[in-house]
């Protein structure tokens, strides 16, 4: 009997993604449930795991074409599985009569090395077809799985290789890699352009001294730790800041289109957060009613959604206002680009020591230089610069961010 593979539902709003990679070739035993393939959307990853133990018969899509929901992606053959367990059980009985009880077999060898290595299936698979030993690569994924990337860096390792080897002169195109562009780089592409090409970006700068929020971190991060169970970091402060902000500046808080201007009365507050295929925004819904261990428990959740490639259609829509903090990688200023179509950004930045002149006396104080892109077409200039310059307000005098919330 042969059972479809078919492209599941994919979230509100996802109606195509694109094949990223069959982890399973055909021919090959699969397990009900096992990863076949992953697809790629606009938003997030999904693998398609088997609705049936068989061989898989026939793959229908190639990687890169284009699906919708339901599209039949491939069959699964269970009957021919049948056949082969009771070949199997029959091979196996003499195998037992022929080796002693402590004795693996070269192919269970080879199942329980395969079972022990920590790599994901997409990588495996890729491994797999181009011979590389997994063996003795570090995996960069988390608790140090193996990924597609570190498979990547094998195959470009061996490419050189073989280039230097070459006493010929090499033609160009072997020293270029080409790799396809995925679903979610193609749809960041295209939302970056969107924001540049139907909005009207201006962004306005400031700087805030981190002295007040550092010495409350210094003063109860271990207590906080030890009551929440989550670190006390930067970000619940901006956070709370930017809401309040928001309250204080709606239009900030809104979106356009055609004809009207839409006030949103609700705070969803997207955390930018760095993945390996790109930017991701995660999140934070009704911001404004988190206290800050939640406000931290939910960053972290997100951070770690973002690394195992769990997130959610849910996880990454519904976002107001957006924040982006370019100083986890040493950015010391830059111009952050709407998330259209909200229409305002705020970008963070690294924090660092400078001589600032305060009641008329040079002080070396901690400085974090601020940067807001807003929308001029909603956003006034003199209404950006006073949104601004409240977030700097409550960061520098922490006590007015409490009372107010």
């Amino acid at each position: 009997m042969a059972i479809e593979i078919k492209v599941p539902e994919m979230g509100e709003s996802i109606v195509e993604a694109t094949v990223g990679a069959w982890v399973k070739n055909e021919g090959d035993q699969i397990e009900a449930g096992e990863t076949i393939l992953e697809l790629e959307t606009e938003k997030v990853n999904l693998e398609v795991t088997a609705p049936a133990t068989g061989i898989l018969e026939t793959v229908n899509i190639p990687e890169g074409e284009i699906v919708n929901v339901g599209t039949v992606l491939g069959t699964i053959n269970t009957e021919s599985i049948e056949k082969i367990q009771i070949q199997d059980n029959t091979s196996d009985s003499k195998k037992e009569l022929e080796l002693p009880n402590n004795t693996k077999t070269e192919t269970q060898a080879k199942k329980s090395e395969d079972k022990d290595v920590n790599i994901t299936p997409v990588a495996k698979n890729l491994a797999d077809k181009h011979s590389i030993n997994i063996d003795s690569i570090n995996g960069s994924g988390r608790a140090g799985k193996i990924t597609i990337d570190d498979i990547n860096t094998e195959i470009n390792k061996n490419n050189q290789i073989n280039t230097s080897n070459d006493e010929l002169p090499v033609p160009q195109e072997s020293l270029e890699t080409k790799k396809r562009i995925t679903k979610r780089r193609e749809t960041i592409a295209k939302r970056l352009t969107d924001a540049h090409l139907n909005t009207v970006m201006t962004t306005t700068y400031n700087e805030v001294d981190m002295s007040e929020i550092m010495a409350i971190r210094s003063k109860y991060k271990d207590s906080f730790k030890e009551e929440k169970g989550v670190g006390l970091g930067f970000m619940s402060f901006f956070v709370k800041s930017v809401v309040q902000a928001l309250i204080d500046f709606p239009n900030l808080n809104s979106e356009m289109q055609e004809k009207e201007i839409i006030l949103k009365n609700y705070y969803h507050v997207g955390i930018a957060v760095a993945s390996e295929e790109g930017l991701v925004v995660p999140v934070l819904k009704n911001a404004n009613t988190l206290s800050f261990s939640q406000i931290e428990k939910s960053i972290a959740d997100m951070v770690t959604k973002t690394k195992t490639k769990s997130l959610t259609i849910d996880d990454l829509t519904g976002g107001t206002f957006t924040i982006t903090n370019g100083g986890v990688f040493g950015s010391m200023f830059s111009t952050p680009i709407l998330n259209h179509p909200q229409v305002g950004i705020l970008g963070m930045h690294t924090i660092k020591k400078k001589p600032v002149v305060i009641n008329d006396e040079i002080v070396i104080r901690p400085i974090m230089y601020l940067a807001l892109t807003y929308d001029h077409r909603i956003v006034d200039g003199g209404e950006a610069v006073q949104f601004l310059v409240r977030i700097k307000e409550f960061i520098e005098d922490p006590q007015k961010l409490l009372i107010e919330n």
